[in-house]
């Protein structure tokens, strides 16, 4: 038999190749070809573990070696500082006199407050030409209603204040048209301007009374029905007028007047956990600290 060497494995080791001499003689002996493939087998493994080994030690380090960021999980306690941007309070300075310019008429009184935010208050028969004009401009594009709320001041002559806070996907900015009235003035409803006044406006006149007039359907929203006041008023008392109860003998929700007096009720401070109450040290043997002198029977 006669063997050679052939080609470098993929994991550099010799594999020993066998083959009959003179091609026509006696092959190998199937247990020695056994062997042969069985020892390269085991020696390819060995080199393959022992230069993979350090390649893998060696690279840990260079993780563990990564810079960290530790960060504190302690709330930071430090105050927002909004810095006043000079510019934005100028442009809105301008688009405020500008539209005081377009319509003299309604526009009472711009202002930019502290946090760069423009409010223009109108005269109560400006509201539909007033938001017309700020959805409908190019300059300004107010398409999108965000909030409409209400304020009531008692001291004022005309106690409510009716906020409309209009955005302005276009130009990113927002704006606040303020107007007023009273108890008894009704004020024109926004819906046919934004329909999203829609609840607004029903919220308002439920919880402030103020009423809106050519609404589509102005009908209370969170109240019941047959409720008797505006809660959000401030003369509004907190116990309200009424109180509601289930009569478990009518089997139903009923209606009473609120009764706030109180029937005489008698406490028993004695502790119901007092297990042994005969064991329990009264408070006149209690010891004498050192210097105290005993106090005199009467």
């Amino acid at each position: 038999m006669h063997t050679s060497a052939s080609g470098p494995c993929p994991w550099g080791v010799r594999v020993l190749r066998a083959w009959p001499r003179g091609g026509g003689g006696p092959g190998v002996h199937p247990g020695n070809m056994a062997a042969a493939v069985a020892a390269a087998a085991r020696g390819c493994w060995q080199r393959l573990v022992g230069s993979a080994a350090p390649a893998r030690v060696a690279g840990r380090p260079s993780v563990l070696l990564l810079p960290v960021r530790r960060e504190s999980s302690a709330a930071d306690t430090r105050p927002t500082v909004r810095p006043r941007n000079a510019v934005a309070h100028k442009q809105l300075s301008a688009f405020g006199e500008y539209v005081a310019e377009i319509l003299p008429k309604y526009v009472q009184q711009v202002q930019v407050s502290c946090f760069n935010e423009l409010e223009i208050c109108i005269h109560p028969d400006g509201v539909i030409p007033v938001l017309t004009f700020l959805r409908d401009h190019s300059n300004a594009q107010f398409k999108s209603l965000a909030d409409l709320t209400a304020v009531d001041i008692p001291t004022r002559q005309n106690r409510f204040e009716i906020v409309y806070n209009l955005l302005s996907l276009r130009f990113n900015s927002r704006i606040r048209v303020k107007t007023y009235t009273d108890e008894l003035t009704p004020i024109e409803s926004s819906v046919p301007v934004y329909k999203a006044a829609n609840w607004y406006e029903r919220e308002i006149w439920d919880m402030f009374g103020v009423f809106f007039a050519n609404h589509p359907d102005l009908r209370r929203i969170l109240t019941d029905y047959g409720f008797e006041g505006h809660p959000f008023r401030k003369d509004f008392p907190l116990s309200g007028y009424v109180e509601l109860r289930y009569d478990d003998e009518v089997k139903r929700v009923v209606a009473e007047p609120v009764e706030l007096a109180q029937e005489f009720r008698k406490f028993d401070l004695n502790s119901p956990w007092e297990a042994f109450p005969a064991y329990r040290q009264p408070p006149e043997s209690l010891k004498l600290e050192a210097g105290d002198t005993k106090p005199e029977a009467k």
